[in-house]
C-alpha cells in the first residue's frame, strides 16, 4: 500500500502551519494606554498636525513637511529610531526633540492622555 496519497494530503496542512509561523506577531492594542481614536483625531485638528502631515480622516491634514501618516499602524519604527509601541508613540508625539534634537517635529504641549488618544488614532491607519 502506497503512502503517497496520504503524504500529498498533508502538504497543504504543512504549508499552512509553516506560513502561520511567518505571520507578524499581533501588536498590542493602542487602547492599552486608554486612548480614544475619535478624540485623537479631534486633537490632531486642534494641534494642526495636518499643517505638516497628510493624515487620512483628519480635516485639512494635507501637509507635506513631515511624512504622510497613511498606513501608520503597519510601521515597525517611529522616525526610524523607536520601535512602534503605544508607549513610544505617545512619548514621541509629546517630545520628539528629546529623541532627535533639531528635527522638524516640534514638542507638542499635550497631556499624556491626549498623546495616548492621538496614538490610538494613528493605530487605526492601516
Amino acid at each position: 500500500m502506497s503512502r503517497l496519497p496520504y503524504t500529498l494530503a498533508l502538504i497543504p496542512l504543512a504549508l499552512a502551519l509553516g506560513l502561520a509561523g511567518c505571520a507578524p506577531a499581533p501588536r498590542p492594542s493602542r487602547t492599552a494606554l486608554g486612548g480614544d481614536p475619535e478624540q485623537g483625531a479631534v486633537i490632531m485638528v486642534r494641534e494642526a498636525c495636518g499643517a505638516c502631515h497628510e493624515i487620512p480622516g483628519v480635516q485639512l491634514a494635507h501637509g507635506e513637511v513631515g511624512p504622510p501618516l497613511t498606513g501608520f499602524a503597519r510601521r515597525t519604527m517611529i522616525a526610524g529610531l523607536l520601535p512602534n509601541t503605544p508607549q513610544n508613540l505617545a512619548q514621541w508625539i509629546r517630545t520628539p526633540q528629546t529623541y532627535v534634537p533639531g528635527n522638524a517635529m516640534p514638542d507638542i504641549a499635550v497631556s499624556p492622555q491626549q498623546a495616548a488618544d492621538m496614538a490610538a488614532y494613528l493605530e487605526t491607519l492601516s
